[in-house]
């Protein structure tokens, strides 16, 4: 189902967690899903991966993830602020060491001049921190979608290093 890019930096990732006894949860908007399912399809994961939150509407960030409504109100749904919120959120409600959040613009619709259709906010929060990345992805929605998703391998990735 996965290429092997993405098998391996999957593979990456779950043997870095494992490393350091870490669980990790996922918090995705634009991906729907797309990096919990990159990790779990690796046989084993189970022993790091705790939780995927699919959190598509506004309404899903706040109710699952904490997001607060004023951070969505006054920053968007994309926005840095969100994917921060969303990652640390995903940590404090998964009881995780380790958590990565998506929000973006894959398109066809939804784009403006100030949020151009492929900017993805990610972020990446551990229990003591948290910091978010702003990208601008190009090609259609499944380009968008594939980059967005091997950025937050990269991410954890890195958290873990």
């Amino acid at each position: 189902m996965f290429d092997a890019e993405t098998t391996a930096l999957a593979a990456a990732v779950l043997a870095a967690c494992r490393t350091k006894g870490w669980r990790l949860a996922t918090a995705e908007s634009c991906t729907g899903g797309l990096v919990a399912a990159a990790l779990t399809s690796i046989a084993g994961s189970s022993d790091v991966v705790d939780r995927g939150f699919v959190t598509y509407s506004n309404r899903a960030k706040m109710e699952l993830l904490g997001v607060p409504e004023t951070t969505i109100a006054a920053a968007g749904a994309v926005s840095a602020e969100t994917a921060l919120a969303m990652a640390a959120g995903a940590v404090s409600r998964a009881g995780v060491d380790l958590a990565v959040s998506i929000t973006g613009i894959a398109g066809p619709g939804g784009s403006s001049a100030a949020k151009p259709l492929g900017l993805v906010y990610l972020g990446v929060a551990t229990k003591a921190d948290a910091r978010s990345e702003r990208h601008v992805f190009s090609g259609n929605r499944a380009c968008v979608r594939y980059a967005a998703m091997m950025q937050a391998l990269e991410m954890l990735k890195e958290a873990t290093g």
